[in-house]
């Protein structure tokens, strides 16, 4: 049962969006049939990916706010979940919601990193009557890179596009003067640490064993996630942005420009 529902609703229809690509790119190429269908299927979850990252930014914006409860609150654990949750609500960030979308998101990219590992032999049983299987396949990515072989340019390729990706995701914690250590601290820096720089050399290094059409499909993914986030990041700071140009031109904070605006509006003298 598992089986069916995975080969039908998730293999077999990435399989056939792989030929048709396949089919009418260019000179058949394989490398932007991979390259295309990688992009689409991100498209395609980028409402759950948006929600996803722009929670994730919003959690780290309150990094400090949440390091400051951590060390006020650290005999009292449940005071300080309490507040934690507080300030999860006042700013409208919900912890769970990269949980949901990472397992909308999980089956997918699993199938499509299937797709690609397990081979591109176009099977006729797999294909849908009304995709054609193309005469020939061309697996020389540009005409330079043969994607059934390993390949250490594209190893290498995955695992710095995965090391800025989580670079990224992740930025350093900066110490802070008067720390408190504990293990929660060290093991989130430990754990900071290993997702950021073992990881990458670890997917590099894996990378090296499989054909080359699978670490172009994780370079496709981390470029586009690496583009998402730095959009998402860029618009999350153009309020602050505007207020510390704000707070240069008037010496104000923002909330005493935005109540002094509010009550020259409501003031019915002010447009006369």
């Amino acid at each position: 049962m598992f089986y069916f529902i995975y080969n039908e609703f998730l293999y077999r229809p990435l399989f056939n969006a792989l030929v048709f690509l396949v089919d009418i790119m260019p000179g058949h190429d394989m490398g932007l049939a991979v390259v295309a269908l990688t992009v689409l299927v991100r498209i395609a979850l980028f409402p759950l990916t948006h929600k996803s990252v722009r929670a994730q930014v919003k959690m780290k914006e309150l990094e400090p706010h949440m390091a400051a409860l951590r060390d006020k609150y650290k005999d009292n654990k449940e005071e300080q979940a309490k507040r934690t949750m507080e300030l999860y609500k006042e700013h409208g960030v919900n912890p769970l919601s990269g949980c949901l979308v990472a397992l909308v998101q999980l089956p997918i990219l699993i199938a499509l990193y299937y797709l690609f590992w397990r081979g591109l032999d176009f099977s006729a049983n797999e294909l849908y009557f009304f995709v054609t299987r193309p005469e020939t396949i061309n697996m020389n990515f540009f005409g330079l890179l043969d994607l059934q072989k390993p390949s250490l340019v594209f190893a290498l390729l995955a695992g710095i596009s995965q090391f800025v990706q989580m670079r990224l995701a992740q930025p350093p914690l900066p110490p802070k003067k008067g720390e408190v250590k504990s293990f929660q601290s060290d093991f989130s820096r430990a754990m900071r640490l290993q997702t950021t720089y073992v990881l990458p050399a670890f997917i590099a290094f894996i990378s090296m064993s499989f054909p080359a059409v699978v670490s172009l499909y994780w370079t496709t993914t981390n470029i586009f996630a690496i583009v998402h986030e730095s959009t998402v990041r860029r618009r999350a700071r153009l309020p602050d942005r505007q207020a510390n140009i704000l707070r240069s031109q008037y010496g104000r904070d923002r909330s005493t420009i935005t109540t002094h605006s509010r009550n020259k509006n409501s003031d019915p003298t002010a447009h006369r």
